[in-house]
């Protein structure tokens, strides 16, 4: 059964130790910051700041360890990637009901006051305090079809945000399709606090025609309870902590940044849309939430990897039947870099999956292909293939003048977001077409291969049997006893 709401899971997490309260006073300015971060670069435990200025708990870090995402998936690692594949493929339609706890208090005119908000500023540089948690739902101005996204807010006084929203994000489509249509404003929610499976939907990369809520469903096995919001039709997650009910003016803007981004960069300035709160609604004793970004890993870029991970394969194993697993790592923002480990059926098919993902909406910079004996998730095992199965002359591949990907700092940011173009290069690094390959599994050592005149030999130098190898000194040794 799904966590019911953003509560459950906290109690699930300090069960498991996976969380700690902090009882002693720490600052929104950058204090929570380096705290976020020292448990980040550990795996370690989601944070609680009971004392941070304000009278709401602030919750850290829920997101920053593979451990807390099989919590949140409710799974192991064996079963987690056909689960989330198996949950895609059934999707369930919201249901709407009429009042919900996100609506147990409504702040409206002169009671609004974002400083009474824990919101951290987490990196010296950065503009100002940032909701980066914060998950915006924006209705498609022509179909009503909602969108789940998670975009960073900066905090311009007690009632005005401005924000980031890349062009081909459907939040930045949304917008655009609203100026078109000649609208002045725009409504959209800003929610924080949510069932974690709901924090994880906003990262799949799905279709502009489809219906997040839906997704987020199919992924929790039961449907998502929606309320709609006090000031618009935007309908928002019944059981959110908090709920920011938002007006963008489109017909101004406002200088926003710099903020530490998931580049571990720092985005430079430039003018963006305002948002206009015209309403705060929360539940009793509400917990508000924090989220660091920054150099990798943070828990913003463990929240992004298993959504991109089995949402690009299920894209992809259907022209790409061998495909058997990809991985984008942590350490390319969990879009720049990939690794994608399948099986060439015919000479040139790696290459063609190297442009198929260069042509994708996620914009990797580096695409790598190996052969499925390498364990994608293992860069030294990666590291070997492209060192040894592969010729840069002739197993590379640059393309020219594509889409960048977002935030990439080594394009001059005086580009506008939408005029930005890049290269991508892909590498080859599984064995030659029609190759065959001797594991060296015979206890002997000998080739398990005859040969055969014009037909090339690999011959891996492996130790067979060492991973069931009986080593109680090891295993003791490793137990700390």
């Amino acid at each position: 059964m799904a966590y019911k709401d953003f509560r459950e899971f906290l109690e699930v997490l300090k069960e498991k130790g996976e969380l700690i309260e902090i009882n002693r006073k720490v600052a929104l300015d950058l204090e929570v910051g380096k705290a976020l971060r020292k448990s980040a670069a550990i795996s370690g435990p989601a944070l609680i700041f009971n004392q941070n200025g304000t009278k709401f708990p602030l919750v850290g870090g829920i997101y920053n360890s593979r451990s807390k995402a099989l919590l949140a998936f409710q799974s192991n690692e064996e079963d987690l990637f056909k689960n989330v594949l198996d949950g895609l493929k059934k999707p369930i339609a919201p249901i709407k009901v009429s009042k919900g706890p996100a609506q147990e208090n409504i702040l409206t005119g002169e009671k609004i006051d974002l400083s009474a908000l824990p919101i951290p500023k987490y990196s010296p540089a950065d503009g100002g305090a940032y909701i980066t948690p914060g998950i915006v739902v924006s209705q498609d101005p022509e179909t009503g079809i909602p969108d789940l996204g998670n975009y960073r807010f900066q905090v311009m006084d007690k009632k005005t945000l401005s924000f980031l929203a890349q062009p081909n994000h459907r939040f930045g489509k949304h917008i655009a399709k609203a100026r078109k249509m000649g609208l002045k404003t725009y409504s959209v929610a800003l929610v924080l606090g949510v069932d974690p499976i709901l924090a994880y939907t906003c990262q799949f990369q799905v279709s502009d025609t489809t219906n997040d809520y839906e997704v987020a469903g199919g992924l929790r096995r039961e449907a998502v309870q929606l309320i709609p919001c006090t000031t618009s039709n935007v309908l928002v997650p019944a059981f959110a902590e908090f709920v920011l009910e938002l007006e963008i003016d489109l017909t101004k803007n406002i200088f926003e940044g710099p903020l530490g981004e998931y580049t571990g960069y720092y985005t430079p300035g430039s003018l963006k849309p305002i948002a206009n709160v015209k309403a705060i609604t929360h539940r009793n004793d509400a917990f508000f939430q924090a989220l660091l970004t920054g150099v990798p890993p943070t828990e913003n870029h463990v929240l992004k990897q298993i959504p991109f991970e089995a949402s690009f394969f299920n894209t992809m194993k259907e022209q790409f039947p061998t495909l058997k697993k990809l991985a984008f790592p942590l350490s390319g923002g969990v879009s720049f870099y990939l690794v994608m480990g399948l099986e060439p059926r015919f000479a040139g098919e790696a290459r063609q999956a190297i442009l198929a993902a260069m042509a994708s909406n996620v914009r990797p910079k580096v695409v790598i292909v190996v052969n499925t004996d390498i364990d994608v998730h293992n860069s030294t095992e990666v590291e070997w293939a492209v060192s040894f199965r592969m010729q840069p002359e002739e197993d590379t591949i640059i393309v020219k003048d594509i889409p960048a990907g977002p935030l990439d700092p080594s394009i001059l940011d005086s580009i506008p977001l939408d005029s930005r173009v890049a290269s991508s290069i892909g590498i080859d690094a599984t064995y030659p077409f029609g190759s065959i390959v001797d594991d060296g599994s015979n206890r002997d050592g000998s080739s398990n291969l005859k040969e055969t005149k014009g037909v090339l030999y690999f011959k891996v130098a492996e130790v067979p049997g060492w991973q069931t190898y009986d080593f109680p000194e090891l295993d003791k040794a490793r137990r700390g006893s």
